[in-house]
């Protein structure tokens, strides 16, 4: 019984919601940061994901897991939030064809590589169109092509197409430039 299910009669609106910050909040967090890359704007980006989460819970019936509800409420006010940012700054968002290249690795502030690393890596994500940068973010809570697909409204092979192409990218840019060095 992985999946939680809620049944609207048996949670209050106030009780749900609770009950999905409990167990979501951090990915709530992660999320957040994952769609926007200023600290302040991913903390209030985090405020709006609460607020439309806990207004949601007024009419879930129960139509799917609570994770695939958090993630999909996430991930919709996430997509408005870039949205909106994208209307105020035209042309920095990409799709996966047109990464080719990733942010510099020069960055000797971080204290180790697997921190650069990190950074490269959500600097990439960034850049994704938002449709692509869903996926991507949710591959990486560990949500299956299935779940992701619940989220997206896409079919898993979609996903799964998604991911791959992401991964291949991601895997030549950063192999080339591990021979660069």
């Amino acid at each position: 019984q992985g999946k939680n299910i809620l049944e609207p009669t048996n949670l209050s609106q106030d009780k749900a919601y609770s009950q999905a910050v409990a167990e979501y909040g951090g990915a709530i967090e992660r999320l957040a940061r994952g769609y926007e890359a200023d600290r302040d704007l991913a903390r209030d980006l985090v405020q709006d994901i609460h607020a439309a989460l806990w207004r949601s819970f007024e009419y879930f019936e129960g139509q799917c897991s609570m994770r695939s509800w958090v993630y999909r409420i996430g991930h919709n006010v996430a997509v408005s939030h870039i949205q909106a940012s994208r209307r105020s700054k035209p042309g920095e968002l990409v799709g996966i064809e047109a990464i080719a290249e990733l942010p510099s690795a020069d960055d000797h502030v971080q204290a180790t590589e697997e921190s650069q690393l990190r950074r490269r890596l959500f600097a990439t994500i960034h850049r994704l169109k938002p449709a692509d940068r869903q996926v991507m973010l949710l591959y990486l809570e560990e949500l299956t092509a299935e779940d992701i697909g619940d989220v997206t409204g896409l079919s898993a092979g979609a996903v799964a197409t998604r991911i791959h192409r992401v991964k291949a990218l991601l895997t030549e840019a950063f192999s080339t430039e591990g021979n660069e060095r």
